[in-house]
C-alpha cells in the first residue's frame, strides 16, 4: 500500500532526534506473543544494530498497522487488544474508506487499559502526540 510509504517518509522526516521509525520489525508483547507491525516508532536506544530482529514493547512508542482484506479481523480486533494490553500508547491503523485513505488514531487510555479513538483522518494527518506530525494524506493517490 503506497499510504504506508508516505506515512513512513513523512515520520522519519519529523520525528525528533530521541525515536526512530522501523519498518516491519517484530515487537516482544510476551512470551507467545511477537508481531510484525507496518511501522513502529520506537526510542532510539533501542535500535541496536543491522543483526536486531525485535523490540520489546516498552521501547515502542507507536504502533502502525495497515488493514488487509487478508489480515482485517486480526489487524482491527486482535492486535490492538495486544499492544494495548502491552502498554504501548499510541495505535493507528490504516487504510481505505470509500477510496480515499484513512488513518484511525487511538490513544491508550489507563484508567481502562484498552485504546480510545482520538480522530479518523482522510486529507490530513495533524497531530501533536506522540511527537508533532503534519501528513498530506491526498499525497497517497499521487505517487
Amino acid at each position: 500500500m503506497r499510504a504506508i510509504s508516505l506515512i513512513e517518509e513523512n515520520l522519519r522526516r519529523q520525528a525528533p532526534k530521541d525515536v526512530r521509525v522501523r519498518r516491519e520489525m517484530s515487537v516482544v508483547l510476551g512470551s507467545s506473543q511477537r508481531p510484525e507491525p507496518d511501522l513502529c516508532v520506537i526510542n532510539t536506544e533501542a535500535d541496536q544494530d543491522d543483526q536486531q530482529t525485535f523490540f520489546w514493547a516498552r521501547d515502542v512508542h507507536l504502533i502502525i498497522e495497515v488493514v488487509s482484506p487478508e489480515s482485517e479481523v486480526r489487524d482491527r480486533r486482535r492486535k490492538p487488544q495486544l499492544y494495548a494490553e502491552a502498554g504501548i500508547t499510541h495505535f493507528w491503523l490504516v487504510e481505505r474508506a470509500n477510496k480515499r485513505p484513512a488513518v484511525h488514531v487511538y490513544e491508550l487510555d489507563e484508567a481502562t487499559g484498552a485504546y480510545a479513538v482520538t480522530g479518523i483522518h482522510h486529507d490530513r494527518l495533524k497531530l501533536s502526540v506522540p511527537f508533532a506530525i503534519d501528513i498530506d494524506l491526498t499525497e497517497i493517490d499521487r505517487l
